[in-house]
C-alpha cells in the first residue's frame, strides 16, 4: 500500500536526522579524542544486523574496554604525532598529495556560497574530515540553511572523491585500535551515503 505524503515526509525527516547524528558522531571523534564521558556513552550504543548496526556494536564493544588516556594516546599517534602510521585527514592531501591545495580553494568557495563562515579561533584548514562531517551534519539536519539537494552536491564534490579512502586507511593504521572501529563505521556510512545519493540522482 502506498505511503501517504505526510508519512513519507516523516520518514525522510527521520532518515535525515539519523544521517545528521552519524555525521555529528564522526565529526566529534575526528576533531578530538573523546573524554571518559563520551567513551561511556559510546559503550552504551546498540547495533543491529545491518552493516552499519554491526559497526555501531563493534565501536560500543571497543569503547567498553577503552579508557580516555589510552584513546588520547592513540589519537595523538594517528593525527598529531609525527611517527609511523600517522594520517593527514585533509581533502587536499588525499587528492593532491599536499596541504592547502586546490580542493581547499574550491571548498572555501562552496562554503561562501552556503553562507558558512570559518569559526573564530579555529586553526584547522576547512577540508579536514571532521569539519566536512560537521558541515554535512548541519545540512542534513537542517541547521544550515541550504537549497534542496545541497547535501548531495556538497558530498559528491567535497567528500566522495577521498573520504572513503581516508576511513579505510584509518581502519588499518598501525596505531589504531579504538580508531580502527571509527574507520570501519565511517567507511560503511560513506558507502551508504554514496549509494543513496546515486539512487536519488
Amino acid at each position: 500500500m502506498p505511503q501517504e505524503p505526510q508519512e513519507l515526509d516523516r520518514l525522510i525527516d527521520e532518515v535525515d536526522r539519523a544521517r545528521a547524528q552519524e555525521y555529528v558522531l564522526l565529526a566529534a571523534l575526528l576533531s578530538r579524542s573523546p573524554d571518559a564521558q563520551m567513551i561511556g556513552r559510546l559503550a552504551l550504543m546498540s547495533g543491529d544486523a545491518t552493516p552499519l548496526g554491526v559497526a555501531h556494536a563493534a565501536l560500543a564493544k571497543v569503547a567498553g574496554r577503552a579508557n580516555a588516556e589510552g584513546v588520547k594516546r592513540e589519537y595523538f599517534a594517528l593525527f598529531e604525532g609525527l611517527g609511523h602510521g600517522g594520517l593527514l585527514p585533509y581533502a587536499s592531501y588525499y587528492l593532491t598529495g599536499s596541504l592547502y591545495g586546490r580542493p581547499l580553494v574550491r571548498l572555501r568557495e562552496a562554503l561562501q556560497r552556503l553562507g558558512i563562515e570559518r569559526a573564530a579561533g579555529r586553526s584547522e584548514p576547512e577540508d579536514h574530515a571532521a569539519i566536512l562531517c560537521e558541515i554535512m551534519a548541519g545540512i542534513a539536519g537542517g541547521h544550515i540553511g541550504a537549497p534542496a539537494e545541497a547535501d548531495r552536491a556538497f558530498f559528491e564534490e567535497h567528500l566522495a572523491p577521498w573520504i572513503g579512502r581516508f576511513f579505510a586507511d584509518l581502519e588499518c593504521a598501525a596505531p589504531a585500535d579504538f580508531y580502527a572501529h571509527v574507520g570501519t563505521l565511517g567507511r560503511i556510512f560513506v558507502a551508504i551515503e554514496t549509494e543513496a545519493f546515486a539512487l536519488s540522482a
